[in-house]
């Protein structure tokens, strides 16, 4: 269990870091160019998706997500004190990776964002982002078990685009990302609403895959 949970704690170290600190580099370079600083953050968290799904899958199961933490403990796959272990270790590792892109930044360790992201197209966003999100681990862990690395990175990198709120899809993260006032952040004032629409996804994703992949055996 230990093993696993240190899985957890440096792959949502690396992929939250990754998430802020690529979205602060794109921005400096972008020149006031938000769709190449988007492009370029987007391009980064795809990569390290598909890395860390690959190397830590074996070992974790590389949820770095606690949507997706609950629906496997739905599905039986983690028991509930397993789950909360797991969703403590995300967030732990997720907000050290924060903070550490601070000091890689020279930016304050401690802050919290301004950036406002709310709204029904938010929420709607963020809903529908998150479905997509599990409805691809689920279908394709059933069918194509090695294509989980990379189906579930194109996923993102397509749902920073089609989605509004350019596909938070993860609490953790949400949380995280409240805590840098950059260009990947989220006002604190607009995590519970993101978490709440997140939370409906992932159960509509659950229960949809029941319909859509039932189990043969």
């Amino acid at each position: 269990m230990m093993r696993k949970l240190t899985g957890e704690a440096v792959g949502s170290f690396l992929l939250f870091a990754t998430v802020v600190g690529s979205g602060i580099m794109a921005e400096n370079l972008a020149g006031g160019n938000v769709a190449v600083a988007l492009l370029g953050n987007t391009i980064a968290t795809g990569a390290m998706l598909f890395v860390l799904i690959t190397m830590l899958g074996p070992v974790s199961g590389a949820h770095f997500n606690p949507a997706v933490t609950l629906v496997m403990r739905l599905r039986g796959e983690v028991t509930t004190r397993q789950g909360l272990a797991y969703v403590l270790a995300q967030m732990a590792g997720g907000i050290l990776g924060v903070w550490a892109v601070h000091v890689m930044f020279g930016l304050p360790v401690l802050e919290l964002s301004t950036k406002a992201r709310h709204g029904m197209g938010q929420w709607v966003s963020e809903t529908i982002a998150t479905f997509g999100l599990l409805l691809t681990i689920l279908g394709t862990v059933k069918h194509r078990h090695v294509w989980v690395p990379p189906s579930v990175a194109f996923y993102i990198v397509a749902a920073y685009w089609f989605t509004s709120s350019t596909s938070f899809a993860n609490p953790a993260i949400t949380i995280a990302r409240s805590l840098s006032n950059s260009f990947a952040g989220i006002a604190p004032a607009d995590v519970p609403a993101f978490i709440a629409a997140q939370i409906l996804g992932a159960l509509a994703a659950h229960f949809t895959a029941f319909a859509l992949f039932p189990d043969e055996d």
